[in-house]
């Protein structure tokens, strides 16, 4: 695993560490080989590193008789500057193509999976903010956006972001750089996320990017219009009750796109969810809509749903 992409020469060749003070005890680069062979056996802090002291497989890859204290590893990492963190961003795209290369993967299509997830904050942490946190309501916390590839399930790349909700301009940030990190031999870009990446800023980036895209809409008045006035046909093909398509461009973006539309209808309406309209003699219809750059030519409503659907995995992955 670590000889034939040859790991060791990489990380000293791809990964600059311009520190005020050179530690003794290993090389930079030992020192980042040392955590994350760490988190590859299951090891996620700093301080389980004392478990993996006596290890003589750990020692002999490392080439030292023991491990650094602690509290060495601890002073390393505040010594890191912020342009350590795309160098490895680039560390591992370039591993990337030599382990597919070396497994004889050769995907043409890949699909990019990216999501939210809320970290929990405990004491006053810089950059924390109060927003949404389901488990811990009323707690700061930062929201990571990650991204992972479908068919691999490996991790793509992520975007520390504090705990507000992420900004137009740093969700096609995010966006782009996790593109840029994709092997060479991939021709085909597909991409699915939630209703928290739906903004002009994030559809346009996926647009310019040449990916095919499937977001989940957040629901407007002028959204909702839509939906009344569309042509609903009956949808034996997803778990709905009926399917709809239209065009439209959302006030702010440049240019229209494909709507997909679902409507489930419900015997009693449900006043504790806002996604629920109740109309015509009680009845509730609860709705789905996504927007997609793909043509309706190319798939149908129920593909476009299905393809969606797929995106489930990503929450065991970031889990």
């Amino acid at each position: 695993m670590l000889e034939k992409p040859e790991f060791r020469e990489l990380v000293g060749a791809s990964v600059n560490l311009e520190l005020e003070r050179m530690p003794r005890a290993m090389k930079s680069s030992d020192f980042l080989l040392a955590m994350i062979l760490a988190v590859y056996v299951g090891f996620s802090r700093l301080n389980h590193l004392p478990y993996l002291e006596p290890e003589p497989m750990l020692l002999g890859i490392l080439r030292v008789a023991r491990l650094p204290m602690q509290s060495t590893f601890w002073r390393f990492l505040p010594s890191l500057h912020l342009s350590v963190e795309r160098q490895l961003g680039s560390l591992n795209a370039r591993l990337r193509e030599r382990v597919w290369a070396a497994a004889n993967v050769r995907l043409k299509e890949v699909t990019l999976d990216t999501d939210t997830t809320v970290h929990t904050l405990y004491g006053d942490q810089m950059g924390g903010r109060v927003s949404y946190n389901r488990k811990n309501k009323g707690k700061p916390s930062y929201q990571p956006m990650l991204a992972f590839i479908a068919e691999t399930r490996e991790f793509a790349g992520g975007r520390l972001h504090n705990g507000g909700k992420p900004s137009g301009e740093s969700i096609a940030r995010h966006l782009a750089r996790v593109i840029e990190t994709l092997p060479k031999t991939v021709e085909t870009l597909r991409a699915r996320a939630d209703a928290g990446f739906y903004c002009w800023d994030a559809v346009k980036a996926y647009t310019e990017l040449q990916c095919d895209l499937v977001i989940v809409a957040r629901k407007t008045d002028r959204l909702l219009g839509e939906l009344l006035a569309a042509e609903w046909r009956s949808s034996s093909r997803t778990d709905a009750d009926f399917a709809c398509q239209f065009s439209d461009q959302p006030e702010g973006w440049e240019r229209e796109y494909r709507f997909v539309g679902l409507r489930y209808d419900e015997p009693e309406p449900d006043a504790n969810n806002p996604d629920q309209i109740g109309l015509f003699d009680g009845l509730a219809w609860r709705y789905r809509v996504f927007v997609t750059n793909i043509g309706s030519e190319k798939w149908s409503p129920a593909e476009v749903v299905a393809f969606y659907n797929k995106r489930a995995a990503v929450e065991n992955l970031i889990n």
